[in-house]
C-alpha cells in the first residue's frame, strides 16, 4: 500500500515496528507514502498532537497504527481490528456549523486490507446481535470541520450495542458538546473494553474481537485540570444514567491496561487519576 506522511512528526528513538500516519489539514488523504514507529515500550514524548491531553496513550501493542488526523488521532488494533483508543480536541468552532452529515462509511485507506475490516463485514450486525456501527469520534462533533467525514472510516467505528449507541453514549456526547458550547475546550479518550467473550460479526471474513464495553475520559483545563471517566457494559440499558457509569481515571487503566496523562507529575498524575470529580460530573453529566 502506498502511504505517504503529511505533515510533519518527530520519530527520534522509535523503533520500527508500527505505522504512524498523519495529516495536515491542507493534504489530500489521497497522497499517503510510509513512515513507521511507535509500539509497546516506546518513547512517546516525540509523538505530537493537538488531541492528546498530557500525552499519547501508552500500553498499545507494538504492530497497532498510530494515525493522527486533523479531527483526531487513534490507535488500530491488527488483532481486534478495532482501535485500542481514539482521542480528539473539541473546541466552538468544530462543534458548531451547518454542514450536512452523512454517514457514509467506508474502510480506512491508511489501513492494509488485513488490519481493518470493510463495510460489508457488519451485513446483518443488527439483526444478529443489536449492534450499531458506532461512532468513537462521533461525527456529530465536527459539523463546524470540513473533515467530519473522516469520523465514517471504521478504524474509528465499532460494534455497539444499540441501546447503548443510541442511549446513555449519545447522550453524554451531547453533554460534551454542551460544555464545548458554553466555552471550552475539551479533550475526549475514549476505547473499548474486553473483559468477556462476545459475538463475532456474522458477515465478518476476517478474525476480529468485538469489545464487551467501552470507556470514555472528558478533561478540560482552567485553573487546575478536571476530569470524568466512565465506563459501559455493552448490555447498559438505553435509559441507564450516565453518571452511574462515572469511575476514576485508575479504573480505566486497570481494565484498558492503557497509561493516561503520563506526561504530568507522579504526584499530580495520581491525584488527578484517583480522583471521580463527582461533583462537577453530576453537574455537567447528570
Amino acid at each position: 500500500m502506498n502511504r505517504r506522511v503529511l505533515g510533519f512528526l518527530s520519530l527520534r528513538g522509535l523503533p520500527l515496528t508500527a505505522t504512524v500516519l498523519m495529516s495536515l489539514s491542507c493534504a489530500r488523504e489521497e497522497t499517503q507514502a510510509p513512515v513507521q514507529a511507535l509500539g509497546q515500550g516506546t518513547n512517546t514524548s516525540e509523538i505530537h498532537s493537538k488531541h492528546f491531553f498530557y500525552g499519547c496513550p501508552m500500553g498499545t501493542d507494538a504492530t497497532n497504527d498510530l494515525i493522527i488526523r486533523d479531527i483526531y488521532a487513534l490507535s488500530s488494533n491488527d488483532r481486534t481490528k478495532f482501535a485500542d483508543w481514539v482521542a480528539y480536541r473539541l473546541d466552538e468552532k468544530s462543534v458548531s456549523g451547518d454542514a450536512t452529515t452523512r454517514r457514509n462509511f467506508k474502510a480506512d485507506p491508511w489501513l492494509d486490507d488485513a488490519e481493518t475490516l470493510e463495510t460489508d463485514d457488519y451485513d446483518g450486525a443488527w439483526e444478529d446481535l443489536s449492534v450499531d456501527r458506532g461512532h468513537q469520534a462521533p461525527l456529530a462533533s465536527f459539523k463546524g470541520t470540513d473533515f467530519w467525514a473522516q469520523t465514517n472510516y471504521l478504524s474509528n467505528i465499532t460494534p455497539q450495542k444499540s441501546a447503548l449507541n443510541q442511549g446513555p453514549w449519545k447522550r453524554l456526547e451531547e453533554k460534551v458538546r454542551g460544555l464545548v458550547e458554553a466555552g471550552h475546550v475539551v479533550y475526549v479518550i475514549t476505547g473499548p473494553l474486553y473483559e468477556r467473550g462476545f459475538p463475532a460479526l456474522p458477515g465478518a471474513d476476517e478474525p476480529h474481537q468485538v469489545p464487551s464495553g467501552y470507556w470514555k475520559i472528558v478533561a478540560l483545563e482552567t485553573d487546575s485540570v478536571i476530569c470524568a471517566s466512565f465506563m459501559f457494559d455493552q448490555e447498559t440499558p438505553r435509559d441507564n444514567p450516565i453518571v452511574s457509569h462515572l469511575c476514576t481515571i485508575n479504573d480505566v487503566e486497570a481494565k484498558s491496561r492503557l497509561d493516561f496523562l503520563w506526561q504530568l507529575p507522579d504526584d499530580i498524575e495520581e491525584k488527578i487519576e484517583s480522583d471521580t470529580f463527582q461533583a462537577w460530573a453530576r453537574a455537567n453529566f447528570d
